[in-house]
């Protein structure tokens, strides 16, 4: 049975590729309001997690319940009202204005012919205002900068109004400003807009800094789980596991 205020939630699930297992056993709950994030070394499967919970990969086993509903039971146009999704290299977009794409973020509402009504547009009006994007509306989304392109791309989450929002990576190849104001900014909605946030980070201090819960993903399981004061705790000696480096390297990169 799946825990009441929840609005995504995993019990043993195991995920992979063609029957292969790459990590087993994850257990967690993604709440309202609250950020969610996995971390451990390359190739540990955390893509692979976050392909699973948004249906591009099919579960090798165990239950995946969204809002209290076996997931896989949920038709997927109900599943894209509630989830937001931002995965790695999305999306293509080609001759596409960035007001374009913040807009395909309404098409889980539109009829069969994705027409806009006047509502529509004034969600996306107020989502890229919110995410500070609005001028960039008629600019080619393919000749922006990267954090502009994650910007835009998070306005388009926001227009979605979804409830839960996963995303792979999303301040790779930002620099740290940007890192910040994306991060700043995913916070807000989230606090002010109760949605649930999983999410990947490989910046152990952002993840430290912006994370409620951390999942901490290696050998083919989640090692541990819980909040970065804990995860964080003894100068870092379990991020050294985690990453296998040499003790006392955490904190001599971080200043502990």
């Amino acid at each position: 049975m799946a825990e009441t205020n929840a609005i995504l939630q995993a019990r043993g699930l195991t995920v992979g590729y063609a029957g292969r297992s790459v990590v087993r056993d994850i257990s967690f709950a993604a709440v309202p309001g609250r950020i969610l994030t996995l971390i451990g070394p390359n190739g540990a499967g955390k893509s692979t997690i976050l392909k699973t919970l948004v249906r591009s990969l099919p579960p090798l086993s165990g239950e995946l319940y969204l809002d209290g509903r076996d997931m896989g039971a949920i038709p997927e146009r109900d599943i894209a009202r509630s989830v937001a999704v931002v995965l790695t290299g999305q999306p293509r977009a080609e001759l596409m204005t960035c007001r374009d794409v913040v807009a395909s973020g309404r098409y889980p509402y539109t009829g069969a012919l994705g027409i806009l009504s006047a509502k529509d547009r004034e969600i996306v009006r107020e989502a890229m205002e919110r995410v500070r994007v609005l001028e960039l509306s008629d600019r080619p989304f393919d000749r922006i900068s990267d954090g502009q392109r994650q910007r835009v791309l998070l306005a388009r989450a926001v227009c979605q109004q979804p409830r839960l929002l996963i995303m792979d990576e999303p301040t790779s190849f930002l620099d740290v400003k940007h890192k910040l104001d994306f991060l700043g900014l995913l916070t807000a909605m989230t606090r002010e807009k109760g949605v649930a946030v999983i999410l990947s980070l490989h910046e152990l201090e952002l993840a430290r800094r912006f994370a409620d819960t951390l999942l901490c993903v290696r050998n083919g399981k989640v090692d541990r789980s819980g909040p970065p004061a804990e995860i964080f705790a003894e100068n870092g000696a379990y991020l050294d596991a985690l990453y296998g480096m040499e003790p006392g390297s955490y904190e001599s990169l971080y200043g502990g």
